[in-house]
């Protein structure tokens, strides 16, 4: 091999093969093989005498599981190719906002969990996106993050949670700084809904907005449009979709997708595929949380198909995947090539379908629109805490163990308080000495009066534990059921997480919050008396109200709306 074959190599996609001679038109090479289990198979030179170069196409196979924005594939048909791939791929930065959440610390095997967050663009600036449901008046205006779904890859690659917010979620939008035009995009004033975060200087400040809102640090983000997800859909091949009557998604005023499907299951593909995705009017009652839950149906199916069919026969077919896949995305720097994008696959492959759990965010309605509920703050705190959504995680593992052996959950198990502290999640935090903190008294309860002196109490004993610049308010009058660590910003988050955990209070009892403007600890009527805060034990069960649906469910079928049915 020469050098440049070395280099060449070394760029591709690993299971991706680069030619090292030139193969004549309508070489009759066999199509790389599959086992099922994501193995390549034999390398060169097996199943023969090995000598005569032979070329080969093999897929780079993706797990769906973002849409179809994740679905990617090429063959091995040379260099060159590689590089005009790579060139389809559109990048964007990261993460726009002022601040940022740092990585967790990786597990003892040395592994980190991975998040990405998939936007679904509703840009109408081409004339296809127009043609594909974009009102005229809307060509060139802002575009809007109309899908957002973080996926959680867990650290020992072992299961995936994907967490949906409704479009219309009232949040507060980060400043963001355009990248291109060095527009400085103020915060929002109050809250705003979430879709409006694109159009503040891209998909960056989709993720800031993100990371605001969570505190779950976000990896990489994966964007596509109206256009792509057709095409990109069509390339891929019918996904099977079910719905428990005749529907067709249009009303009188001709609102809706347009979506017209018989009563059960079909594939659905290209246009219809974007249908799909995008119905509201017809399914359920009619609003956003009824789309995502379509969502997560389409993607589940995709999965399993995918996984069925691991590899794709046709060298047109692949190539054409190839095309309109890398063609289709938006990604940040850490994915922009082929290569970064089939190594992501590779992990996501990893997981089985029954080990992914799709969720929609819990939320409530203000008026038209919904905002987080305190369900959705625990959701978010699973999975800062890789903790599996599905119930069978390592951490549930061991909390059932010890108590089928009558330990308390915890003892033995080497997971301290600590180990969710800022500190050991790797959340950026100042020196004990330096953590400005107050210290409020909120034992008082409906029946009993507030243990006198508790927050002088509290005070004095973080100063003997090294927080030197810790007050008592004496002077506010406040009421909570259990100790909770406040903070205004995302700068003081660490710093909040290494008072919680310095006080043995658990990251679920560590929030965000614009009443105080420092970090504040508010003593609980839970610790009334003693120098010690004994930790309620934690609830890591998934709520009800995220709607949790697992990946190997054959059997999900969308209701649809009487008003919107056919006969």
């Amino acid at each position: 091999m020469t050098t440049q074959d070395s280099v060449r190599a070394e760029e591709a996609p690993h299971g991706v093969e680069v030619e090292e001679t030139t193969a004549a038109a309508g070489d009759g090479g066999t199509e790389g093989g599959t086992d099922g289990g994501g193995g390549d198979g034999a390398g060169p030179g097996a199943g023969g005498g090995g000598r005569t170069p032979r070329r080969r196409r093999r897929a780079l196979r993706w797990t769906a599981v973002t849409l179809a924005v994740l679905i990617c594939g090429t063959a091995g048909t040379g260099y060159l190719y590689y590089r005009h791939l790579n060139g389809n791929i559109k990048k964007d930065v990261l993460n726009l906002g002022d601040h940022k959440v740092a990585e967790p610390t990786p597990n003892a095997a040395g592994q980190t969990p991975l998040n990405i967050l998939v936007i679904g663009s509703d840009a109408r600036d081409s004339a296809e996106n127009q043609e594909l449901g974009g009102a005229r008046e809307t060509f060139g205006s802002a575009p809007l993050a109309d899908v957002q779904m973080l996926v959680h890859l867990s650290a020992d690659r072992s299961d995936m949670s994907v967490v949906s917010m409704p479009r219309d979620t009232l949040v507060e939008i980060p400043k963001c700084t355009d990248p291109e035009d060095g527009t400085v995009h103020p915060a929002s004033e109050g809250r705003t809904m979430t879709n409006q975060s694109l159009g503040h200087g891209g998909p960056g400040c989709t993720v800031a907005t993100w990371q605001e809102l969570t505190g779950i640090h976000i990896d990489h983000f994966v964007m596509v449009d109206f256009a792509g997800v057709v095409a990109m859909a069509d390339a891929i091949g019918g996904v099977p979709v079910c719905v428990d009557a005749n529907v067709h998604s249009r009303d009188g005023q001709g609102h809706g997708s347009g979506l017209k499907l018989e009563k059960g299951t079909h594939p659905v593909q290209g246009e219809q595929a974007l249908q799909w995705l995008r119905t509201r009017y017809g399914f359920e009652d009619g609003s956003d949380l009824a789309r995502a839950k379509a969502q997560h149906m389409y993607m589940n199916s995709m999965v399993r198909v995918l996984r069925e069919n691991a590899t794709l026969s046709s060298p047109n077919k692949l190539r054409r995947l190839a095309e309109e896949a890398t063609g289709a995305l938006t990604v940040d720097p850490g994915l922009d090539t082929v290569k970064k994008l089939y190594d992501l696959s590779d992990e996501l492959r990893k997981v089985k379908p029954e080990r992914i759990t799709m969720t929609t965010m819990p939320n409530r309605y203000v008026g038209a629109r919904v905002e987080p509920t305190e369900d959705a703050e625990k959701l978010f705190r699973l999975v800062r805490e890789d903790i599996a959504l599905d119930g069978k995680g390592e951490k549930q593992k061991k909390e059932q163990e010890q108590e089928a052996s009558g330990q308390e959950p915890g003892q033995g198990s080497g997971e301290e308080s600590g180990e969710e502290s800022g500190e050991s999640s790797g959340d950026p935090a100042a020196a004990d000495a330096e953590i400005a903190v107050q210290v409020l008294n909120g034992t008082r309860t409906d029946t009993l009066a507030p243990a006198a002196g508790r927050a002088g109490t509290v005070a004095d004993l973080l100063v003997e534990k090294g927080f030197e610049e810790t007050v008592a308010d004496t002077a506010s009058a406040v009421s909570e059921d259990r100790t909770v660590v406040r903070y205004p910003s995302a700068d003081l988050a660490g710093d909040a997480r290494r008072l919680a955990d310095a006080l043995g209070v658990p990251s679920s009892a560590v929030e965000r919050s614009t009443d105080v403007s420092g970090v504040t600890l508010v003593v609980g009527a839970d610790w009334r008396e003693g120098p010690a805060y004994e930790a309620p034990k934690e609830d890591d069960t998934t709520p009800e109200s995220a709607e949790a649906l697992n990946g190997a469910d054959e059997s999900a079928c969308m209701h649809v709306n009487p008003a919107f049915t056919w006969s």
